[in-house]
C-alpha cells in the first residue's frame, strides 16, 4: 500500500528542492514564487511577493497566471523558465513540481520545508489575500 509520504518522496526523487537563500535569489531575479497552500493559509500568512494557486487547481490554472504565462513569447514559452512552489511543510509542493515537471515544465522547484523553514529561519511573512 502506497501512503502519501510515499507520494511525497517519489515527487522528491524527481525535482529538485532548493533552500531559503536560493529562493530569495530567484525571486529577486523575477522567477515566480507559487503557494500551493489553500486560500485561508495563504491569507493567514504567505512568503512576500508569493501568488497563490492551490495545489487542487494548479496544473489547470498555472497557465493562465500572468505571474506565470508573461513571461515570454511564444505561448507556453515559460515552461522553460524556473519557478518556485511551496507550501506548509515541503509535501504538497514537492508533489506540485512533480505535476509540472510532468506537464512539461522544465524547472520546477519545491522549497525545502517550506514555510516551516522560512518561519525557522526567522523570516517575514506577508498577510491578507493577493491584490
Amino acid at each position: 500500500m502506497t501512503t502519501a509520504q510515499d507520494l511525497v518522496a517519489q515527487a522528491r526523487a524527481n525535482i529538485r528542492e532548493i533552500g531559503i537563500e536560493e529562493l530569495l535569489s530567484l525571486q529577486r531575479a523575477g522567477v515566480p514564487v507559487i503557494d500551493v497552500r489553500e486560500p485561508e493559509e495563504y491569507a493567514a500568512g504567505h512568503l512576500p511577493g508569493a501568488i497563490s494557486i492551490p495545489r487542487g487547481v494548479l496544473e489547470f490554472e498555472v497557465d493562465g497566471h500572468p505571474a506565470v504565462n508573461c513571461r515570454r513569447d511564444p505561448a507556453l514559452a515559460h515552461r522553460d523558465a524556473p519557478l518556485v512552489l511551496h507550501c506548509r511543510s515541503g509535501g504538497r509542493s514537492a508533489l506540485a513540481a512533480d505535476a509540472l515537471r510532468r506537464l512539461g515544465f522544465a524547472q520546477p522547484l519545491s522549497l525545502a520545508g517550506g514555510l516551516n523553514a522560512w518561519l525557522a529561519a526567522g523570516r517575514p511573512l506577508a498577510t491578507g489575500r493577493e491584490p
